[in-house]
């Protein structure tokens, strides 16, 4: 490292380093920031900044000025910098592990390590021709192993933190590509910190019984970020977030493990990582931890990081024709080695050929393990000479300099990022809490829920007291005066859910004015490529089971989230103790109903009904409306005794689309009817008044949720007359229709509405 050798050089600090490395870290902030603003129009990704800043401030620019080199480098400032590095190491590690998507990962986790595996194995076998010119070159006499660690790690390392930053801001991080190449640099970073410390572990018995306490320690951490959270959460049941003591505590904690980690002669990374990985997601303490880590980690510590690797790095070292010709070939065979493993395992696992290249180009980050072994060897006391430690280091910072830009462009263009799919009908199969339990209920449905607290902005209040005058737990109260009392009511009911059902849920929170509300909405779903929106009703049913208007506001976000939405709309009319309940846990059966008219509606509502038929507590009985002199033939039986709960589906073969209705409609027959997982009913009708009184004879059964599209039937023969009292043309006109009062029906309601793509939608969303 160029500041470490040059600090050693000199016996006197002429400055505090502490001052210096705040000063430093200071600079690297500041100026990360500026290029990330000049940076982000042109597409380019954060951790390209601040490597950039990183590089701007240390020796290869402003540290080549005398008076900044002076008071940059200094004898034990090399130290200071050291010590910042590793506490944003643990920090980001920690947080990458509890942010870490386990079902999807265990679903997965055959793809991810073939697509990381290949790299490893490739890497291993290149490693060894390039150990052997590199000890012709460097006349390599000792230590001979440790060096060809170094080499394997360089060549087969995938920088994490690099890999999800880049995907996160590129909007990419919720698709499959962008979680697959997020998991497959973890599971590659992971490897070759297991592959390095297994085998430095059996070069000697100290080293043995270092890896011996590593272990240990890190049991330990991760058995008191188990016992921890419980103890907090217990302590701060009526608050939304635990206190700054107790926040502490636990980052006291990791950090103090960490250091015997390290001092056992073992990087901390994996600890880290592990802690996180296994903390428990449910209640306060994650959410606390998520929201303290999440902007503190991206806003700070990896900038610091990321601008630290950069500032260590001197080009002047690499004019020389021997190193600048080992580098460049070092860079290739790196490059080569991972692109080609990886397109052999994606071509072994059947994926597309562009999507393959651009995983390979995003695994071929470096900068977060290589740097450890670069600037600490796995061997105690030892150090790597002056010319292998720059050659290596300046492989890692331009290979990264070099393809981050290019595979920010690649990422930009947006064929590999699409908003897909915006429907359900495409897809294998406390009220919204209810339906996020009903719809995960198949053992391997990709389920991927977001609750939203909508809140309306008002005018701020500005408050008398100082920061240092509030009381301990207070000090997200800034925040946390938008939503009122709501906050807490909402985060307990998701604590208990999770607890429960063990199904993670993703909290979020949008404060906007009701005027642009809808638009934050649409925007969030663009970015996060969801597959249906659920929005409430704007009435609610009251005791004597007449219903009420809440709040008009509501009704109008709805209207506009319908007009807009880049995918399919669900309105949830909630009944309460008469309506659906959560099927988790719950001993009793289910009864639901969904009536199918025909049309892109009702097609995306069996969609979702066949999601919600996958729980063992859902009886699933589907009604199809039929014109009664239609010609339409069916070899169905009906039979309502399949299943445990039943769910009524009304069904209308009217309009140009009837046959794509017949052929979805037989499809659903033959996979889930003909095999007694649920029940298919015809009802032929001729007009309006009949559809009223088949409906009223359905409804007259037991059912909890009644799901049907919002439809167009205007003009159907099947509704005709059933608009004189339409009320809420949002729900269409029979979901207005069970909505009213006059229906008297108990149950809760579905209606769903298809995604219709348009060139207005394209015009509303922000990019």
């Amino acid at each position: 490292m160029e500041a470490a050798e040059k600090a050693t050089c000199r016996s006197v600090d002429n400055f505090n380093p502490l001052i210096t490395t705040i000063f430093q870290v200071s600079c690297i902030l500041v100026i990360s920031h500026m290029f990330h603003i000049l940076l982000k129009p042109l597409g380019q990704p954060g951790p390209f900044a601040q490597l950039l800043a990183g590089v701007v401030v240390g020796p290869t620019l402003l540290s080549r000025i005398r008076r900044v080199e002076d008071f940059f480098i200094q004898a034990s400032s090399a130290e200071y910098y050291m010590f910042f590095s590793f506490l944003c190491r643990m920090l980001f590690m920690f947080s990458i592990g509890l942010e870490t998507d386990i079902p999807y990962l265990k679903r997965n986790i055959r793809v991810v390590s073939i697509v990381a595996g290949g790299g490893i194995i490739l890497s291993s076998i290149c490693a060894a021709p390039l150990l052997w010119l590199l000890i012709k070159v460097f006349t390599v006499t000792k230590s001979r192993f440790p060096f060809y660690l170094l080499i394997f790690t360089v060549l087969a390392n995938s920088a994490s933190p690099v890999v999800i930053r880049m995907i996160a801001e590129s909007k990419f991080d919720n698709a499959d590509l962008g979680r697959l190449a997020i998991y497959s640099s973890l599971i590659s970073e992971m490897s070759c910190v297991a592959f390095v410390a297994t085998l430095t572990a059996c070069s000697s018995t100290i080293r043995l019984v270092g890896a011996i306490i590593a272990t240990l320690v890190t049991v330990l951490l991760i058995f008191l970020n188990n016992y921890l959270p419980f103890v907090f959460n217990k302590r701060n049941r009526h608050n939304r977030f635990l206190t700054n003591s107790e926040l502490f505590l636990i980052i006291f904690i990791l950090l103090a493990i960490s250091l015997l980690v390290e001092s056992a002669g073992y990087t901390a990374i994996t600890c880290c990582f592990l802690a996180g990985l296994m903390f428990p997601r449910e209640g306060k303490t994650c959410r606390t931890l998520l929201h303290k880590l999440t902007y503190a980690v991206n806003t700070f510590v990896l900038p610091v990081y990321f601008g630290y690797t950069g500032f260590q790095f001197n080009i002047s070292k690499i004019f020389n024709k021997l190193t600048l010709i080992l580098t460049v070939l070092i860079i290739l065979l790196s490059a080569g080695t991972k692109i080609v493993a990886t397109l052999a395992a994606c071509y072994y696992l059947k994926i597309p050929r562009n999507e393959s290249l651009i995983l390979s180009f995003l695994l071929n980050m470096k900068g977060n393990y290589d740097l450890i072994i670069i600037n600490s060897p796995p061997v105690p006391k030892m150090l790597w000479e002056n010319d292998i430690h720059d050659l290596f280091l300046s492989v890692v910072v331009l290979k990264t300099l070099i393809l981050a830009p290019v595979v920010a462009i690649w990422l930009n263009r947006g064929e590999f990022c699409a908003h897909y799919p915006t429907t359900l009908e495409i897809l294998n199969p406390e009220s919204y809490l209810s339906l996020i339990s009903a719809l995960s209920g198949c053992p391997n449905a990709t389920l991927n829920p977001y609750v939203a607290h909508l809140v309306e902005l008002r005018k701020k209040k500005k408050s008398k007291l100082m920061y240092h005058q509030l009381e301990d737990g207070d000090q997200y109260s800034d925040e946390e005066e938008y939503g009122g009392n709501d906050v807490v009511q909402i985060t307990n009911a998701l604590d208990s859910f999770i607890s429960e059902t063990k199904i993670p849920v993703h909290e979020a929170k949008i404060v906007s004015s009701f005027l642009t509300i809808n638009q934050d909405v649409c925007n969030g779903a663009v970015d996060l490529r969801v597959s249906i929106i659920f929005l409430p009703f704007h009435k609610h049913q009251r005791v004597d089971g007449k219903m009420e208007n809440s709040m008009e506001g509501i009704r109008t976000i709805n209207q506009k989230v319908i007009r807009h939405a880049p995918c399919s709309v669900g309105i949830f009319l909630d009944r309460g103790q008469t309506g659906f309940q959560q099927p988790h846990g719950s001993l009793s059966v289910q009864n639901i109903a969904t009536f199918f008219f025909g049309g892109p509606d009702d097609r995306e509502a069996l969609a979702c009904s066949k999601r919600i038929l996958m729980h063992s507590q859902v009886s699933l009985t589907v009604f199809r409306f039929i014109q009664a002199n239609s010609s339409i033939q069916n070899s169905w039986i009906s039979d309502a005794s399949h299943k445990d709960e039943e769910v009524v589906m009304a069904i209308s073969s009217i309009g140009t689309e009837n046959e794509m209705d017949n052929v979805f409609v037989d499809s659903f027959y033959n996979r889930y009817v003909a095999q007694g997982k649920a029940s298919l009913i015809e009802k032929y009708v001729s007009d309006g008044a009949e559809t009223l009184v088949a409906l009223r004879e359905i409804l007259d059964n037991m059912y909890s949720l009644v799901i049907v599209g919002k439809g167009g039937r205007e003009n159907s023969s099947l509704t005709i007359g059933m608009s004189d009292w339409e009320e809420c043309p949002e729900l269409g006109l029979v979901g207005d229709l069970l909505a009213s009062s006059e229906m008297n029906f108990s149950g809760s309601l579905l209606v769903i509405q298809q995604h219709r793509h348009s060139e207005e939608d394209e015009a509303f969303i922000s990019p």
